[in-house]
Formats: structure tokens, C-alpha cells, sequence
């Protein structure tokens, strides 16, 4: 896997001339001699570097531990709470084609987080790239709760971390429940810091298309990101309406990873008999990376689930993204219903 990218900085070395003894006059004082003009050594080019945080790109201090909070995705759920903050937001299909959204958090931490929604299988796959981070869900279908107390993570879900959550006034049922950041975490001390997972930062490769927009279709939803050259983001539509935050302000992101993914039927399904799909992350895919205004082709490998997600250019160099938050929308080619 490849290491954190490094932010160097160079200092210029730079001849610095001393000074000439001089007085009122060309020649010079009583008593003293003429110095000569000469230059000092030119100081060597100094390197300071920086650490780049392995989610963002961005320069870190202290690397911290990761939360992953499920969050809801539909009309009824939105204006969503903490998406601002997050580091990498994944959309992954669910039940009757609709989307739901997992959240990662590590370099900042809002103080609270929601709509916080039911778990998933697909989670549990996505989730070990991370170490043991701490998970935070509102419930699960009964036979998946014997995967999650196995799985690579800390359970902070609702049934074993109530303290930390609360129902939120003017909202109803079951798109009201929130979650307090720094109380999730209380109950996950060892949970894994943040580590490199496969991105790589910096400038974007040659070529790409230039876009506008770019469209992501799953049976039941429809993702639309719109770049905007005065915040460099590209900005985020739902089903056609803006997706705004509830911070204020419409939702963004200067990278967006479209990972095409196999998706099938697991064996889970909900009481209306829809099966749950399977989102498969691991092995090898094609991608479309959105940064900068344009669109890039690309290719994604991931070995195991235990190993980050590495993705390249058609030619196999690092497929950087441009520094700050990165959403990863996991769609089929052809949007299917499993």
C-alpha cells in the first residue's frame, strides 16, 4: 500500500552580500582599511516536510481515530448533519434501489451527526480498510447482528451506546435520531487511527474531459455533480433538488469517485421482501474520477478487505485527487434492482 503523500516545501538558498565599510565619503575613514565585496556561500536548498492526512491530503498534526456513522438518504432524512465535516462519504445502494450513505470522520469531528440509519452488509465490507474504526448505526435485521459483532469494528450503535444519541426536535420517526460525536467515541478508546487506505494526492494527470456536470444513476435515485469554479467543488444535486447541508450551504466535494462496482443479492431483505444488495469493493473495477472541472478515466484495485482501494490512470500511474473531501459513489454500470 502505498504511504501518505508527502507535502515538500523548498526554502531558496540565497547569496547574501556583507556589507561594504563606507562613510559620508568614496574614500575610506581615517584609520581603516578597505574591505573587499565578497559572497557568501550559498546555503544548501532545505526540505521541510509535511504529512499530508491519508483521507484529505491535507496537512495533519495528530492523526485520530475513525468513526463511520450511517446516515440516511432520502427526502424524508434531509437536510443531513455533519456531511460538511467528513473526510470520504460513500453512497451505496440499498433496498428498492435507494441510496444510503456511510460517513467517515477523522480529521474533524462535528459535534453531532444524522440522520443516523440501520446497518447494512455492504458496511461490513467496506469497513476493515480502516483498521477497527468505531461504528455508529441505529439497528440491524436480526440475523446480521452475529456478522456485526464479528466484523473488523467497535460497535457504538444505538443498542450499545444509548447516551449517545437523542431524538431531534421538528423531525419525526425514524429520520429524527442523532448522534453526539465525542460521546460515540468515548466507547471505542482503541478504536484504529487513521492510515493510508490506497489515495494519493496532488496535481491531476494529463488529459481528462472537461464536464459541466456528471450524472450517477441507481435504479431509485440520481446523483448530479455540478463543478463550480468560483469553490472549486463540485457541487451536489439529488434526484434533481440541490442537497443541501443542514450547517447551510449546498453539499461538495473537489474529488468524486465514481467506482463501478458488481452488485447482487445478499442474503439479507427487509420486511417487505426486498433483498439488501451486496456491494462488491474488493478486486478490480473501472472508475471515473471528477476533480478540477474535468473527468478522468481510471482504474480501481482493492486486494482484500483488510487492504485500501488504489486507483490509477489507464496507464497505471497514481490517479491523485485534488486535496480536501473525497465522496465515493459505488454504482453499477447498468443500475440494477438484485
Amino acid at each position: 500500500m502505498r504511504l501518505p503523500r508527502l507535502i515538500t516545501l523548498w526554502l531558496a538558498g540565497a547569496a547574501v552580500l556583507l556589507p561594504v565599510a563606507a562613510c559620508s565619503s568614496d574614500e575610506p575613514a581615517a584609520g581603516s582599511a578597505p574591505q573587499a565585496t565578497t559572497d557568501a556561500p550559498a546555503e544548501a536548498p532545505q526540505e521541510e516536510e509535511v504529512n499530508a492526512h491519508p483521507f484529505t491530503g491535507k496537512p495533519y498534526e495528530k492523526l485520530r481515530p475513525v468513526l463511520a456513522v450511517k446516515i440516511e438518504n432520502t427526502a424524508a432524512g434531509k437536510p443531513q448533519l455533519g456531511l460538511k465535516s467528513a473526510d470520504i462519504v460513500y453512497i451505496e445502494q440499498v433496498e428498492a434501489g435507494l441510496t444510503r450513505l456511510m460517513a467517515i470522520f477523522s480529521s474533524k469531528l462535528p459535534a453531532k451527526v444524522g440522520p443516523v440509519r440501520s446497518a447494512r452488509i455492504s458496511d461490513l465490507h467496506i469497513a476493515p480498510q480502516f483498521g477497527k474504526p468505531a461504528f455508529s448505526y441505529s439497528g440491524a435485521q436480526t440475523k446480521m447482528l452475529p456478522l456485526i459483532a464479528e466484523a473488523s469494528l467497535f460497535d457504538v450503535g444505538d443498542s450499545h451506546n444509548p447516551g449517545a444519541y437523542f431524538r431531534q426536535p421538528g423531525r419525526f420517526a425514524p429520520y429524527n435520531l442523532f448522534a453526539n460525536t465525542k460521546q460515540l467515541l468515548a466507547k471505542a478508546p482503541k478504536a484504529s487511527k487513521a492510515k493510508d487506505i490506497g489515495f494519493t494526492f496532488g496535481d491531476a494527470p494529463e488529459g481528462g474531459t472537461p464536464r459541466k456536470s456528471y450524472t450517477v444513476k441507481w435504479p431509485a435515485a440520481r446523483f448530479t455533480f455540478a463543478w463550480s469554479e468560483a469553490k472549486q467543488q463540485w457541487l451536489i444535486w439529488q434526484d434533481g433538488k440541490k442537497d443541501m447541508a443542514a450547517e447551510g450551504g449546498q453539499l461538495g466535494a473537489p474529488t468524486i469517485v465514481v467506482q463501478y462496482t458488481k452488485t447482487e443479492r445478499s442474503q439479507f431483505h427487509d420486511k417487505n421482501q426486498s433483498y439488501t444488495p451486496l456491494v462488491h469493493t474488493t478486486g478490480k473495477g473501472s472508475a471515473i474520477v471528477l476533480r478540477d472541472g474535468k473527468a478522468f478515466k481510471a482504474k480501481w484495485e482493492r486486494e482484500s478487505e483488510d487492504s485500501g482501494t488504489t486507483f490509477t490512470t489507464m496507464s497505471g500511474e497514481p490517479m491523485n485527487f485534488a486535496p480536501g473531501q473525497v465522496w465515493v459513489a459505488l454504482a453499477s454500470r447498468k443500475p440494477v434492482i438484485p
